[in-house]
């Protein structure tokens, strides 16, 4: 029986597929992407970028390739980084085929925007021989205009059946290793058209709120959605889009599987808004303790709460704890259990020298 039945999350069975040198659905962790927002024909930039990216975590990240040059580019840099290349691609077949063969693992596109059946065939083809994936892409903002003829404007059945079209148009050239998404802007019709979607096929899926919007707004956005849909089982990868530095996507993707305890990475803190009760200044606190610890890759908890309310009670559940003490008198918890008394001006040096002596034992 498990301890915590309350947090349990029945994850919908899909099919897996082959990116690179990683898996997508199935049983596979769910990855978390970005995007470069670097000219793709630049390859020394974009290389820059896809590495920072790599570095935050990134397990699949996605390069724009809307013209010949950024494909040319693409075969040097995929030849430079560690994590798979995912080519978006929009309209010409051409710079399909030619992502393919310059080691994109993955092509972003949307098979009935590509034009003719043969072309189809063509890059399906390519796909095939270059060990390629492909991504459905669909988004509410570019419908086939035939789909917005006949619901008069985005809904998530209009989603649905734009991705059941091109579903189809790759099961018809015996092409399944896919995934597919259906994104908006409005996180309703996101979510909708996801569940939807769900309910109908078992290829894996990528989550999005499209166009989500600045750094705050768009990663509560973002987690409102894909908190929802990962909650209920659904989703296999996921990309956090902002109007920010692409390595904020990745922590922001981070600290949504975190809070929900389905992937961790780094430092968890918990920590208390403050209030007269704080014993130590909380906030100043915890910023640093975010930038002094954002070298940490092993998954850890650590509580920060400024007086004894409910310091104590967070402290049992976390791997350190830190808990606010008259007099400047604190106290650190280790595994739930009471371990040091520390002054409030030792804070920072006491906690960091525990987190990073913790993560050492956890690596031997």
């Amino acid at each position: 029986m498990e301890i915590r039945p309350h947090r349990i999350i029945k994850r919908r069975k899909t099919k897996r597929i082959k990116l690179g040198n990683i898996y997508v659905g199935g049983d596979s962790p769910i990855s978390v992407q970005s995007m470069t927002n670097t000219q793709t024909s630049d390859h020394i930039s974009t290389i820059k970028q896809i590495k920072e990216l790599e570095e935050a975590g990134a397990d699949i990240v996605r390069v724009s390739c809307p013209d010949e040059e950024s494909t040319k580019s693409l075969k040097l840099i995929t030849k430079e980084v560690k994590v798979p290349i995912v080519a978006d691609i929009h309209f010409h077949y051409k710079r399909a085929i030619e992502s393919a063969i310059s080691g994109a693992k993955c092509l972003r596109i949307n098979p009935g925007n590509i034009g003719s059946d043969e072309r189809i065939k063509e890059v399906i083809k390519a796909a095939k021989d270059y060990d390629c994936a492909i991504r459905i892409g669909v988004n509410a903002g570019s419908l086939e205009k035939k789909i917005l003829e006949k619901y008069k404007e985005p809904c998530p059945e209009a989603l649905i059946e734009s991705a059941a079209l091109n579903i189809k148009l790759l099961e018809d050239n015996d092409f399944l290793n896919f995934k597919v998404s259906v994104k908006s802007s409005d996180v309703f019709l996101a979510v909708k058209a996801y569940e939807g979607l769900s309910n109908l096929y078992d290829y894996p899926l990528h989550l999005g709120i499209t166009e989500a919007g600045g750094l705050l707004s768009g990663s509560i956005k973002s987690s409102i959605g894909l908190g929802r849909l990962l909650m209920n089982g659904i989703g296999d990868t996921i990309r956090v889009s902002l109007s920010a530095d692409p390595v904020e996507e990745v922590k922001a993707g981070f600290e949504i599987l975190k809070s929900l305890g389905i992937r961790s990475r780094g430092i968890q803190i918990i920590s208390c808004p403050s209030c007269a009760r704080q014993a130590f200044p909380v906030i100043d606190t915890v910023k640093i303790l975010e930038k002094k610890l954002a070298h940490i890759k092993k998954p850890m908890t650590l509580s920060i709460i400024g007086c004894v309310v409910n310091g104590p009670g967070e402290a049992s559940q976390t791997d350190i704890g830190l808990t606010g003490g008259g007099d400047g008198s604190n106290l650190l918890y280790l595994s739930g259990i009471p371990h040091t008394k520390v002054a409030s001006q030792d804070i920072i040096n006491k906690v960091v020298n525990l987190v990073e002596s913790k993560t050492k034992e956890n690596n031997n």
